[in-house]
Parts: C-alpha cells; structure tokens; sequence
C-alpha cells in the first residue's frame, strides 16, 4: 500500500508545533493549560527561540509513527488518551533534543555560533540564559509527561519518563557526548566510533520508536516480537542518522545544514568519514537502512508505512 509521507508529515507537523507553542513558556495571555506559570521573560525568550520554528523534528515523528504502527482495535476513549499521550512524548523528547542542542553549542562544549540557520542561544541571550533556558526544557519534558492534564494511564506515564531519562542520561545521550568529548583528537576504531553515537544520538532517536510504542493499551500491550521489531528499527535508524550527518558534514555547506559545515573536522573529532572514507560511510548508511526494514518486516505492526517512509527519509536526505 502507498504511503505519503509528506502529507502525514505535514498533518503530524502541525499538531506538533501547535502543542509546543502551546506548552512552552507560553505568553501569560496564552497559557491557559499550560504546565505551570508565567516564566521570567528572558528565560521564556530563550526557550521559546530554543525549540519553536526550526529543526527537522524527526524525534516527534518517530514518536507519532510509532504510536500509529501500533494502534489497532482500540476503544474510541483509550484511543483518544493514548493519542494525547503520544502527543505530549512527542513533545517531550523534541524539549530533550533542544536541550541538548543549547548545551551542545556553548562554548564549553562544541562552540558553535549556528544551529537550524540562526545563531544559537548562548550567542542570542548569553552563555547563563542559555544554560538556565536549557535546564529549563529539560525538566519541561517531563512535566509534559506528568501533567495533571495528561489524560494516559498512570503506567504509561511511569514508562514514557522511564524511558525518555535512560535515552537522555549516561546510558544515552549525556553518556556518548562525554566519550564525544574525551575522544576530540583521538584515533578511534570502527567500533568504537559506532559505541559512541548508539548513546549520544542513537539512544534519543530508538528511545523516540519506544516512546510512541509504549501509548498503547496497558490492557493489551505489544507484544515481545513488536518490541525487538521496534527497538532493532530505532537503532538501526539511530546510527545511520549519524552516519548521514557525518557524510553531510563533508559534502554539505552551512547554508543547507543550517549549522556550520565541517565543524567536526576542524575540531578534529572522528566522524564515519574520517574512520571509514566516503564512499565506504555512504554503502554503510545504505546497510543500516535495509537493518531498519527488516526488523520492522518481523515485528508483525498493524501499519508500519510511516516508520518505513521516515527511514528512507533518514538515510537519504540532503540536510
């Protein structure tokens, strides 16, 4: 069956920014529902410039395809809760990404003074209102989750924090930027190299699949065969994002990216291209996608056209 994936994307989208608009540091007028009170002004600037009207939003995508692969026969009320609360997973883990972003860029860490083709937060507001403005989405995310408006079984709660903090802690994200960091003029091997992206972006995009997986029916869960299906796709297509962005490092410019291009280089870190040379990094993308596919092909998903079509999206996008 065909699927158009710009279309779901587009419909997907839009939800997406409405929420985030709606739930991040909303202008006092407009935060009605919002968790939460008014935040200080600066600290709302910053957030709100932080996440809204920029970057691919995979990570919510990935949450919402997910949860769409898994949905079937359910009753019109659990149907709606579950929805909501793939919503706000997909909400909350877009805040993660953010967060990292903004971390990510400051001088401490990458120094990079572009990110989604606008200068990055701590070159906006300063290096305290970046790092105060990046706290401060962190812990937003799973509030989203929790909120007394959430209308998702307590359980699904519980899972999606559980597992949005181990794709965002040491044995994910927070875990492969520091081995990141330590390894900045080191001669890593392919393994090695491959270890350290399954945590620091790997982690955050399989934890996504998971996510949108863990909305469904506590009373009739997935069962073991979807989730090995789902967890094998989301680190397959975890790694090979990676793998994408380090070819796209070489052989895009900074207008396209909308980030500087060929940073990793001039800050001598090992990338795919560096380990494996191009063409090689390119054949390995085009592997790691036929891993994604298969595994979704054993997971027995009702409707697994939107995680197929995001795949292919990933691996071979221009930016």
């Amino acid at each position: 069956m065909s699927f158009d994936l710009a279309a779901w994307s587009r419909s997907a989208l839009d939800s997406v920014e409405t929420a985030l608009s709606a739930w991040v540091a909303p202008e006092p007028a407009a935060s009605a529902g919002a968790p939460g009170h008014e935040a200080p002004a600066a600290l709302r600037e910053a957030m709100r410039y932080a996440v809204l009207d920029g970057g691919k939003r995979l990570r919510p995508l990935l949450v919402l395809a997910a949860r769409r692969a898994v949905a079937a026969g359910e009753a019109p009320e659990v149907a709606q809760a579950l929805d909501d609360g793939a919503m706000r997973a997909a909400c909350a883990v877009e805040l993660i990404h953010a967060y990292s972003l903004v971390h990510d860029d400051m001088p401490c860490m990458d120094d990079d003074v572009l990110r989604r083709g606008k200068p990055t937060v701590h070159v906006r507001f300063g290096e305290a209102q970046a790092l105060l403005a990046g706290d401060a989405l962190q812990a937003l995310a799973f509030e989203l989750l929790t909120a007394e408006q959430a209308a998702m079984p307590a359980v699904v709660q519980a899972r999606l924090c559980r597992l949005l903090a181990r794709a965002a802690g040491y044995e994910g994200m927070a875990g492969g930027q520091a081995i990141d960091l330590a390894s900045i003029g080191q001669a890593l091997t392919e393994d090695q190299l491959r270890d350290m992206h399954r945590l620091k972006t790997g982690a955050l995009l399989q934890g996504s699949v998971m996510m949108g997986a863990a909305c469904c029916d506590p009373a009739r869960p997935c069962g073991p065969a979807m989730l090995e299906g789902l967890a094998g796709y989301g680190a397959a297509l975890g790694l090979a994002f990676q793998v994408v962005d380090d070819i796209l490092d070489v052989t895009a410019d900074s207008a396209t990216l909308g980030k500087t291009a060929g940073k990793d280089a001039a800050q001598d870190k090992p990338t795919y291209v560096s380990v494996l040379g191009l063409a090689r990094s390119q054949a390995y993308a085009q592997e790691l996608l036929a891993q994604a596919l298969a595994a979704l092909d054993g997971a027995g998903l009702p409707d697994a056209r939107a995680l197929r079509a995001l795949a292919d999206m990933v691996v071979n996008r221009s930016r």
